[in-house]
């Protein structure tokens, strides 16, 4: 809604929201009507309607409250929080304050009239039993925008749909009218027409029908939906791609140094089709001449079209497996900002110096033409630098450049020991699918030297990007920001290492050095997975942002992502930025078309909205594979594993399956023979009478006994347990005691039954 004094949707002259608000501020209790009218010398009827209508739209924005009094107040003054909700499974919630601190608890009365997503404004309302600070709902002042997923069922005559995310605990009722051809069991989309209240369910009407349940690829289609994944494009993108043809522009070779006789590579997954970077590394004196080539996406995404809307609102490509939501249309992304071989390309070069030590000596950034020399896999690289000789010769020209390449490695490895880098070597798995899409077998992804190599050239140019960014006082980018750990987590990580009898050094700020030297300590436990599991745990979560900060998990000053500008938003942003350095610093425009300086304001947002749409594509990839682990492991029901206590909670035990990093669960319920307790602060599930204590770490081995696909959680029973000193313990034997807690959960879906089991049922 417009704030200008003038607006003609009311056709009278009223007072600007920051006005009202500015009343309301200056008075020392809230003001009623009549006092604005007053104040404002509201004659006209017209004008008293228009300033109503106002009124109201500020109360709907969370700006104003109305009160009991009949008068408006500010929220912050009458102690009311604005904030979002998350909901939870079993019915209640929380409020995620806009300003930081902990969340409120919302009961389970509280949460019938909202929906997970909504905005709203929460008043404290003291503690519960367990001295959580509880809040009272006010007002909803943004619902959610999001339409919601879920299965369509017919009972009793009417239709109903159960939201698959399991955070909505209200299904949705469905008129007759408005089911759109959805057939019972089916994934349909619904758009909500009358939200929920104390005493009624929310309505709504089915927009998409997606399809069936198990229909291959559905978990895709479902978690673009939940997720709020852009996946269409925008009307006019066409007639902006037809500029392009197939080859690079004429007149895009002017100003450009020509790269295209020196031997780039790229150097990637054997299943990747967008190549952002190139590398070529030649000796020197001392040292070695490093270039990193990577695609100029800024000559054709340029600020204020189409294209850059569209990728500014996806933000990044969205892996997923055997699809990808790209953030840039195919024609860019597999085509002419696509380093492949043997074709000329546009790119930005960051040329560095580096000393035999593999410290970054100087360093400059260009506009280039390149020609890849050849497209090589990881597997290749490791096979070529292992002596195959077929691939030696096959590869004869650019032979050199790989082995300079590993070299260089060499020296810049040791120098990321030096400065005690981070470094995780987690077990990452992949689904191998068979021609029906569904997965055949899951596999380890092995990172070897080839990945090393190229991490190690595309974390130098990041470092170089970041400090010419520094340099200048009057152009700003986004750096990657990664800040030291908070107090919380660290105290909690803290004590899950007590447990297994290791510490963690630097008191209450460790510094990267501290973490790396207990990452050597553990390399060869049977348990180190989990433990660097559990150090990641602790960890901030990196951010966009244009204020720099440092990067502990790299123990770097200065980082910006620069290196895949198809991929990744706040790299394109990066280029522009550095386009403008350059072009100030050669005081001519050639070759640097798409050259850009961002506002503060700009970037400020920019940080925000990367890195919301970073976590999206985290949460999207994060569901699809659980719920494709879930369907793997329905053929595995009955089967025994080899696993290792991942979490403990109050109501179980997580297991991570060895063979294939899947997590599943051990209920209390499933621990016979005793009642347990959780010890929060150590971590652990002690039973009363057995005294056995199951703790992270603890090596077991487990029976798949049930797999809930709409849930995708997946139940195991309990076999054996060893501790991390070897020690092997009894199991307790079923039958002889109830455990604590092994009563079935309460309802708290209004009376009806669990979800979990009713879609079970409908299979």
């Amino acid at each position: 809604m417009s704030d200008n004094k003038t607006v003609p949707e009311y056709e009278v002259e009223i007072p600007s929201r920051e006005q009202l608000l500015q009343l309301v501020k200056d008075n020392l209790k809230p003001v009623p009507f009549d006092e604005f009218v007053r104040v404002f010398k509201l004659d006209d009827e017209r004008q008293a309607v228009g300033l109503k209508r106002r009124l109201r739209a500020m109360e709907r924005d969370g700006q104003l409250i109305y009160s009991k009094a009949n008068a408006y107040g500010i929220p912050e003054r009458m102690d009311l929080i604005k904030g979002r909700i998350i909901g939870h499974k079993d019915g209640f919630g929380f409020c995620q304050p806009d300003e930081g601190g902990p969340d409120l608890f919302i009961p389970h009365h509280q949460m019938y009239s909202v929906l997970h997503g909504d905005r709203v404004l929460v008043k404290k309302s003291g503690k519960d039993n367990r001295g959580k600070t509880e809040g009272r709902i006010v007002r909803v002042t943004e619902p959610r925008d999001r339409n919601i997923v879920g299965r369509y069922f017919i009972e009793h005559d009417l239709g109903i749909v159960v939201p698959d995310d399991n955070r909505i605990s209200q299904d949705i009722l469905i008129p007759d009218a408005d089911k759109n051809g959805a057939r019972h069991g089916q994934l349909v989309v619904v758009e909500i027409t009358r939200r929920p209240s104390r005493r009624t369910s929310p309505i709504g009407h089915v927009t998409e029908v997606l399809g069936e349940h198990m229909a291959p690829g559905m978990e895709i289609e479902v978690a673009i939906r939940e997720h709020d994944i852009p996946n269409e494009w925008p009307e006019g993108i066409d007639s902006e791609l037809s500029k392009y043809s197939e080859e690079v522009p004429k007149e895009a070779y002017e100003g450009r140094v020509d790269l295209r006789d020196l031997p780039l590579i790229t150097i990637d997954g054997a299943d990747s089709r967008d190549f952002d970077d190139a590398v070529c590394c030649i000796p020197e004196e001392k040292g070695w001449r490093l270039w990193v080539a990577i695609a100029d996406v800024s000559y054709y995404v340029r600020p204020d079209t189409v294209l850059d809307k569209s990728a500014t609102e996806r933000g990044n490509s969205v892996y997923f497996p055997n699809n990808v939501i790209p953030m840039l249309p195919e024609k860019l992304s597999n085509g002419l900002c696509s380093l492949n071989p043997d074709v000329d390309r546009l790119c930005m070069v960051a040329e560095m110096e580096l000393g035999p030590r593999g410290k970054l000596k100087t360093s400059k950034f260009y506009p280039a033409v390149m020609k890849s020399h050849a497209r090589l896999t990881y597997d290749k690289v490791k096979d070529i630098l292992d002596g195959d000789k077929a691939l030696r010769e096959q590869y004869e020209p650019v032979l050199e450049n790989i082995e300079e390449l590993r070299k260089l490695y060499n020296a810049l490895s040791a120098a990321r020991k030096r400065r005690s880098a981070i470094e995780f070597d987690t077990q990452e798995t992949r689904f191998i699918f068979n021609a029906q899409r569904k997965i055949e077998r899951i596999e380890p992804v092995k990172r070897h030297v080839a990945h090393k190599i190229i991490e190690e050239c595309m974390i130098m140019a990041n470092v170089a990007a970041a400090q010419l960014i520094e340099s200048d006082k009057e152009v700003g980018a986004l750096f990657r920001v990664h800040e030291t750990p908070s107090d919380e987590r660290l105290t909690s990580f803290r004590a899950f290492l007590g447990e297994l009898g290791l510490n963690l050094g630097g008191g209450e700020e460790p510094t990267p050095r501290d973490y790396a030297k207990l990452l050597e300590e553990v390399k060869d436990r049977q348990d180190h997975e989990l433990i660097e599991t559990m150090l990641l745990r602790s960890m901030q979560q990196a951010v966009y942002q244009p204020e720099n900060k440092g990067h502990f998990g790299l123990a770097l000053k200065s980082y910006a992502h620069f290196t895949s500008p198809i991929r990744r938003y706040p790299d394109l942003i990066l280029h522009r930025a550095i386009k403008s350095i350059v072009r100030k610093q050669n005081g001519s425009d050639k070759g640097l078309v798409g050259a850009w300086s961002y506002s503060e304001t700009q970037l400020d947002e920019l940080g925000v909205h990367t890195s919301m749409t970073e976590r999206r594509a985290d949460d999207a990839t994060r569901q699809v594979d659980e719920w494709l682990k879930c369907e793997f492991m329905l053929d595995h029901i009955g089967m025994e594993f080899e696993g290792v206590i991942s979490s403990v909670t109050n109501f179980g035990l997580f297991i991570r399956l060895s063979d294939y990093q899947i997590d599943g669960l051990v209920h209390i319920s499933n621990l016979d023979n005793d009642y347990y307790h959780f010890d929060q602060q150590k971590g652990m599930l002690i039973g009363e009478n057995s005294h056995s204590v199951f703790r992270l770490g603890d090596s077991v081995k487990v029976k798949v006994k049930d797999v809930n696909l709409d849930d995708r959680k997946i139940d195991l029973s309990l076999l054996e347990a060893t501790s991390p000193s070897g020690k092997k313990r009894d199991m307790p034997k079923k039958g002889a005691g109830k455990p604590k807690g092994s009563r079935p959960s309460k309802n708290k879906r209004g009376g009806q039954r669990k979800k979990g089991s009713r879609n079970k049922n409908r299979k």
